[in-house]
């Protein structure tokens, strides 16, 4: 059974930096597309990061509001996903899942597996 465990949130200031981790155990990311997603209270889950498979390429997909500031990235000697942030802002304030699936459509729909998130706070 796959277990994933975030870890790498925390307070920062805006214009800060942090790298977010998501170590595997039970899957092999490398063999599955991975995402960050994010919940805001009162707001819609939102997938600000995606990295496909090893074999379809390791693409990767961000979004919009993300996009130059966030990078995702994967560790397939440690079974690790990465995201690091940079220059972040207020509104990237969520609990911040990962999420691995055989194929990118059960990332973005959910249906994957998950971890249990890491909360990031930015502050003004």
């Amino acid at each position: 059974q796959a277990q994933l465990v975030e870890s790498g949130g925390g307070l920062v200031k805006a214009g800060g930096s942090l790298r977010l981790s998501c170590s595997g155990t039970g899957i092999t990311f490398s063999d599955n597309a991975v995402g960050w997603i994010r919940q805001a209270p009162g707001k819609e889950r939102e997938v600000v990061a995606t990295i496909t498979s090893v074999t379809t390429g390791e693409s990767t997909v961000y979004e919009k509001s993300v996009e130059g500031r966030f990078t995702i990235s994967r560790d397939n000697i440690k079974n690790i996903v990465y995201l690091q942030m940079n220059d972040l802002k207020p509104d990237d304030t969520a609990v911040y899942y990962c999420s691995a699936a055989r194929l990118l459509l059960g990332v973005i729909t959910g249906t994957g597996s998950w971890g249990q998130g890491t909360q990031v706070t930015v502050s003004p």
